[in-house]
């Protein structure tokens, strides 16, 4: 099983003065650079609020993770932020759970809970919702870096998963189409465990992702609890009740992960996790206006995809959700986008009298705020780490020029220069409008970049 990059730091990090003494030296990759234009991505994120629980990471704690609900009444009036949801609003959460000591196997819940604060019923439909355990619905396991997915069958790590059933317009079959909630009254819109017990190592984690859409006020709140006992001292989960009392009595979970680096400070960053509420759902944009004109033959133009702080890979744009509340020891950003879908339409345009082959492709390079070498760096080969698994969806004529839709589960080491999404032969004066989508993956790293690139007349040769 291949773990993600912070479930295994925390599995094997006491092994790892033996490992680097029994690993044997590599040869360096070799770093190549590719001179090529770099541009801002269009368009801007939407106004859609979006509960981001994803600190702490590791929950060792009963506690509150995220509360937008009001201070008043509360025990750690602290932990609240204050925020109502009303129309459209998105729930993500992205926990992981292990035994703490290793012999206390007893299973943690997340629970997420709404309250209707009004005087009137207050209705909140689930437009699409999905929530995924890594053991056993979603193991990390090795992929290849482009598999075909047409059926959503092909993931590696619940987020990879949950965002591929959310890409396709999913609800999972646990949660129904709406919830009511009448006047002053709470309703729980996920109750589900992180179980550790026959693992190894025992740890687990659960990544979810809700687009919903309320009638009216609602406020929310992510919480952490272990398994209540039955007399027979089997487990079950908390009750409505329960969840309740650690909403109204509870603190905030701990421990807390790293504090963040403030936005002004210079040098190294530390991006911290994100607990609050950010602004935007999703980022639409049109890449030509009215068409966008394709690159000389050999050449290449790039789009910056979650670009942020510290890596804007030279185009001066941070795409990372500004956050609306938070935690004062949280990210003052929602780094990395988890949960946002990138909705981007590309109509090609060959302006010359000469066929051209053109390709689109997502790629991983280094990450640098401005391109020191003037181009995009990249490895050869990729080095280990995985900063991108994930399905994209992508749209464009075939060769007969009718439509066609590929889903791709993408698996980019730091570093890779990607594989074509999709290839198109433009005659001379030809367009074609090529669209891609994705949801960017919890357990990805940002930033990528989506390339588009006319292959010189031998390189088209060979692809043909």
């Amino acid at each position: 099983m291949q773990l993600s990059k912070t479930w295994l730091r925390w599995a094997i990090v006491p092994c790892l003065p033996f490992l680097l003494a029994q690993t044997p030296a590599e040869t360096p990759p070799q770093e190549i650079v590719k001179p090529q234009e770099v541009r801002p991505l269009p368009g801007q994120l939407d106004s859609v609020p979006v509960f981001n629980s994803n600190s702490p990471e590791l929950v060792l704690s009963e506690g509150i993770l995220l509360s937008t609900f009001p201070p008043a009444g509360k025990r750690s009036q602290q932990a609240h932020l204050n925020f109502p949801f009303r129309g459209r609003f998105d729930i993500f959460a992205h926990h992981v759970a292990r035994a703490e000591p290793p012999d206390n196997l007893r299973t943690l819940y997340l629970g997420i809970v709404l309250h209707n604060p009004g005087s009137q019923t207050v209705n909140v439909d689930i437009l699409q919702a999905a929530s995924y355990l890594s053991q056993p619905d979603a193991p990390f396991i090795q992929l290849p870096p482009v598999v075909e997915n047409p059926d959503g069958q092909v993931y590696a790590g619940p987020g990879s998963r949950v965002m591929s059933d959310i890409l396709r317009g999913r609800r999972q079959a646990d949660f129904p189409a709406s919830i009511s909630i009448p006047p002053g009254e709470y309703r729980l819109v996920l109750n589900a465990p992180i179980p550790v017990r026959e693992l190894t190592p025992p740890l687990n984690g659960r990544s979810t992702l809700m687009r919903l859409r309320s009638s009216d006020t609602v406020y929310a709140a992510s919480l952490s609890q272990f398994a209540r006992l039955n007399p027979d001292g089997s487990e079950r989960a908390p009750n409505l009740a329960e969840w309740q009392q650690i909403l109204n009595k509870g603190d905030l979970a701990t421990p807390r992960d790293r504090t963040p680096t403030p936005p002004d400070a210079t040098g190294s960053i530390i991006y911290g996790r994100v607990a609050g509420v950010a602004r935007g759902s999703q980022w639409r944009a049109n890449l030509g206006n009215p068409h966008l004109t394709i690159p000389e033959p050999g050449q290449a133009f790039s789009y910056g995809i979650s670009t942020l702080r510290g890596g804007m890979q030279g185009t001066g744009q941070i795409q990372t959700a500004p956050m609306l509340v938070r935690y004062p020891d949280t990210a003052y950003e929602a780094h990395g986008n988890y949960g946002i879908h990138y909705n981007l339409a590309l109509p090609l345009h060959n302006p010359t009298n000469r066929p051209q082959t053109v390709t689109v492709k997502l790629q991983t390079p280094l990450k640098e705020d401005r391109l020191s070498a003037g181009g995009l760096r990249f490895l050869d080969p990729p080095a280990a780490q995985v900063f991108f698994r994930g399905t994209v969806r992508v749209r464009y004529p075939n060769a007969q020029g009718n439509p066609q839709t590929r889903f791709v589960h993408l698996v980019q080491r730091r570093g890779q220069q990607g594989e074509p999404l999709a290839t198109l032969n433009l005659a001379g004066g030809d367009r074609a409008l090529v669209e891609v989508d994705l949801l960017y993956p919890p357990d990805a790293t940002p930033p990528q970049m989506l390339t588009v690139e006319t292959l010189s007349l031998s390189a088209s040769l060979s692809a043909e």
